[in-house]
């Protein structure tokens, strides 16, 4: 389950256990609070799923004044379904605007060091991942479609996080955001291969006894991750709210159609 966050002019939800540190704020938006219309109303926040730009630039600055971040701070990449991963340190604020978006395009997981630097990854249907690791005040943002969590991006992220900036994983915290269930979450056989070299399959995969097609648990195959690069079961946080099933509150691409909205999952240090 995950808390609502109380705000009156946008609806966002924040993981109870993470809630609770007072050196992070976290949250996850929902659809409700923004300007955007039609398929993406509206509280559109990705900015390449052909939405109005002028739209998602205003709910941006919504969100931005909601939490308390200046819009230039909320760092939001142009994820491709890898697993290029990015640390933001002060020197990426001293480039030209272009080139910080170009340093952040094609990425799939943005880390920090820095306090008032909100890392988030937008999705619609795929896995937002939060991670806090509160021994060395580090935290990152992570999108893991199924592609990404085949290449396993959120076990990558914890080995920065533990290699380069020498959190404990064991201390690591991580919230698994809104994002397709394995009811919805049908796939063909080539998925299911995909999956095969890095994950036992009976632990994350179910068929249909009517269709006998494949269902993946996206959450599950992230949890296993996490707790494989080290982190503590009661450690990791699942809102386990299908964005399919929940539509109306959540995007989901696989319902509505690429061209739609796109929610945000970010953090950061205060």
């Amino acid at each position: 389950m995950m808390n609502r966050y109380p705000n009156p002019d946008i609806e966002m939800l924040q993981f109870p256990e993470l809630s609770k540190d007072c050196d992070i704020f976290h949250f996850v938006t929902t659809r409700h609070g923004g300007v955007s219309k039609g398929n993406y109303a509206t509280f559109n926040l990705g900015e390449y799923a052909g939405d109005n730009p002028e739209d998602v630039r205003t709910n941006r600055q919504i969100l931005s004044d909601a939490i308390g971040i200046d819009p230039e701070r909320l760092l939001v990449p142009h994820q491709i379904h890898g697993t290029t991963l990015r640390i933001i340190e002060d020197s990426f604020f001293r480039l030209p605007a272009q080139a910080q978006k170009q340093y952040i395009d094609g990425t799939d997981a943005l880390v920090t060091t820095l306090p008032n630097v909100c890392v988030a990854v937008t999705t619609a249907d795929c896995v937002p991942i939060l991670l806090y690791a509160p021994d060395v005040k580090a935290v990152a943002a992570v999108h893991a479609g199924w592609r990404g969590t085949v290449q396993e991006i959120a076990r990558q992220t914890v080995h920065i996080l533990t290699e380069q900036l020498h959190a404990n994983p064991a201390l690591l915290r991580a919230g698994i955001g809104p994002s397709i269930g394995p009811q919805a979450f049908e796939v063909g056989e080539e998925v299911v291969e995909a999956f095969r070299p890095t994950t036992d399959l009976r632990l994350i995969m179910q068929r249909n006894p009517l269709t006998g097609k494949a269902h993946i648990n996206l959450w599950e195959a992230n949890r296993l991750q996490l707790l494989k690069a080290g982190l503590s079961a009661n450690h990791i946080e699942i809102a386990a709210i299908c964005t399919h099933t929940h539509a109306a509150d959540f995007y989901s691409a696989r319902k509505l159609g690429i061209a739609s909205g796109r929610f945000l999952s970010g953090i950061f240090l205060k």
